[in-house]
């Protein structure tokens, strides 16, 4: 049998693991239900694939982000570990085959959200795979004082009646200790369960937070004066194209991604940026979740964000490769309105969630009692102009009803063309001969992309129109004519947003909306953005032991490298009299080399004095015949 490191070798290039890494992973295949609170960037993956390798069976892993899921799966199919995922995107087909591979195939890793582990579908499959681990990614999402809290997490543990023997792994970047009792809690962990916490110190990222009127200009002046690559955060979508225009107006190559942006165009964006072809890419926080680029030496908040968890989380993208980083915030007064605000609209009253729903519903004409499964076209400036209403405030209600599970907002991936072939490749051979108006495309989708025959697979119908001269809607309709023809399965891509209703329409003083922890989960919320706010205004202290004690951690020390501690080395400086009066102390003990009375300063002074100014301060006293220099090179008084 492997060892672990046989396989971080093998399958992932490395050639040593991590703090904590293996010992995790020796936890989980001693069959211990497991908490691992490591920090972004830590290598948590890691600690949930190397024990799938090594285990017979298959490894569960509950996460949250679609984007996350498919994006591990892409890699780790790429080093040869068959992964799949299951997400809302895929048709009824689509999924059993996914399914049937899990059970019947070499399935290592299968990836799927929690919303899946109710399905009834579902669980009876999962019955049926040997199932060796199940992990918990972004375990915080579980516990209602974390930062993204989702209510379908706190029915995990249900599933642990299926398969008793697979221990449990729950990980997460930003937990607090309350966060991290609750996982433990929830997820039913056992009496011989362990904790693992790598300390989320990142001694080579200077955090930053200024206070800036002209965020573009400062914003330039950064740039000019750090070099390498990095990710400009900001609050919106149309912010993102007009900070990218701007820096580009500049002479610097940058772009911009969210969520609203096509797949092909936000894959483009990623794809030039970790291949440092642009050397910005200006974003909301849909971007760098799942991201692993090692070279990343600055993250900029031209807006900042709502909590210390999310700023850890994005900053924390900075600096893998262990090199030194900055992480910045530009903020000010304005900023800090935005935020009380942003949070009024974010944790409406529950008469206003109630009022809107309502709304909705008759928008849609849906009678009480009616509407279970319906879909309908998602239009929200119609809806927001016809009730008056905010956008921002009507969005975050839908996410609300949507975690509640009233309704279903469609998947990004929905939006993607996808193509299977169902039968025999003697049966499509003989189809070729019989019909080679077709043979040009199928050859150029075969030339394209690989697994058609056993698996759905996106396709992308500009690419192929392209290598073979042909329009898109040719290629579209030559695939909806093969599909009825039974030769392939063509899923075409659905154009615009539609809302589903989940269950019938009910009376809006009815409506069930976690009534006892709702005004709790808004006072923590507001709690979380207020100490943010803290974070940024502070004058004093540390920032990274400012974070490191929201997250727990007691056994800290200055950084030395923030903003807070150079202003206090700053303030602090010994002028060069001073310096001269230390020095002649210290010679009254003997005499000292220039090495020796350098390096014994800058460690009593905590480097509040510069190499160069205490080898000056040493002239200065020869010059004025205060001290000499003996034979070997030493002062002397």
């Amino acid at each position: 049998m492997a060892t672990p490191s046989e396989i971080l070798k093998r399958y992932l290039g490395h050639d040593a693991f991590r703090p904590n890494q293996l010992e995790i992973i020796s936890s989980v295949m001693s069959g211990h239900d497991t908490l691992a609170l490591m920090p972004t960037g830590g290598g948590k993956s890691i600690c949930y694939q190397i024990p799938a390798l090594l285990m017979d069976g298959l490894a569960l892993v509950v996460s949250p982000l679609i984007a996350l899921m498919k994006d591990q799966v892409q890699q780790l199919n790429d080093r040869h570990i068959k992964s799949a995922c299951l997400t809302s995107g895929l048709s009824s087909n689509e999924q059993f085959i996914v399914l049937n591979n899990c059970i019947h195939g070499d399935v290592k890793i299968l990836y799927v959200s929690p919303e899946r582990l109710k399905q009834r579908v579902f669980i009876e499959h999962l019955r049926q795979m040997r199932v060796n681990l199940i992990a918990v990614d972004e375990a915080h999402c579980l516990s209602q004082w974390g930062h993204d809290f989702r209510p379908a997490y706190l029915d995990i543990a249900a599933i642990r009646a299926y398969h008793p023997k697979a221990p449990m792994l729950a990980l997460t970047a930003t937990a607090t200790p309350a966060v991290a009792a609750d996982i433990r809690t929830i997820l039913r962990f056992g009496k011989d369960s362990q904790t693992f916490t790598t300390s989320f110190s990142r001694p080579n990222l200077a955090y930053m937070a200024l206070h800036e009127t002209d965020k573009a200009g400062r914003l330039l002046r950064l740039l000019n004066n750090v070099g390498g690559s990095g990710i400009v955060y900001v609050r919106s979508r149309q912010r993102t194209h007009e900070v990218a225009m701007m820096l580009k107006s500049k002479g610097i190559p940058a772009e911009y991604y969210h969520a609203g942006r096509s797949q092909q165009e936000r894959d483009l964006c990623q794809k030039l940026w970790m291949e440092d072809k642009i050397r910005i890419i200006v974003a909301t926080n849909a971007f760098g979740m799942g991201i692993d680029k090692r070279n990343v030496r600055f993250v900029v908040h031209l807006d900042p964000p709502d909590s210390p968890e999310a700023y850890f989380q994005e900053a924390g993208r900075a600096g893998r490769d262990g090199r030194n980083a900055y992480c910045v915030i530009f903020y000010n007064e304005s900023d800090i309105a935005r935020l009380r605000e942003s949070f009024a609209d974010k944790y409406p009253p529950l008469k206003t969630i109630r009022n809107i729903y309502n709304g909705l519903c008759n928008y849609y004409k849906l009678p009480i009692g009616s509407g279970d499964g319906t879909e309908f076209p998602l239009d929200i400036e119609a809806i927001c102009r016809t009730y008056n209403l905010r956008p921002i405030l009507f969005y975050n209600v839908l996410q609300h009803l949507e975690r509640e599970g009233i309704i279903a907002l469609p998947p990004e991936d929905s939006v993607q063309s996808r193509l299977h072939i169902p039968i025999e490749r003697e049966e499509l051979y003989r189809f070729q001969l019989a019909h080679p108006q077709y043979d040009a495309l199928l050859h150029c989708i075969f030339r394209s992309y690989g697994g058609l025959f056993s698996d759905y697979i996106v396709i992308d119908e500009r690419l192929i129109a392209r290598r073979i001269y042909q329009s898109v809607s040719d290629i579209r309709k030559a695939l909806m004519k093969l599909d009825a023809l039974q030769i392939v399965d063509y899923k075409p891509s659905i154009a615009g947003a539609s809302i589903c209703f989940v269950a019938p329409r009910i009376d809006s003083n009815g409506l069930y909306l976690n009534e006892q922890n709702y005004p709790a989960l808004c006072q923590h919320a507001e709690q979380r953005m207020e100490q943010m706010i803290n974070y940024m205004q502070a004058d004093t202290g540390c920032r990274s032991e400012y974070l490191l004690h929201y997250f727990g951690e007691a056994d800290t020390k200055p950084c030395q490298c923030c903003d807070l501690c150079i202003a206090a080395r700053r303030d602090h400086k010994p002028q060069t009299h001073d310096l001269r009066k230390l020095i002649l102390e210290m010679l009254q003990q003997g005499p000292r080399s220039v090495g020796e009375i350098v390096d014994t300063l800058i460690a009593q002074l905590h480097g509040a004095a510069t190499v160069e100014e205490i080898q000056q301060a040493v002239r200065d006293l020869i010059d004025s015949r205060s001290v000499g220099m003996n034979d070997m090179g030493q002062i002397h008084v």
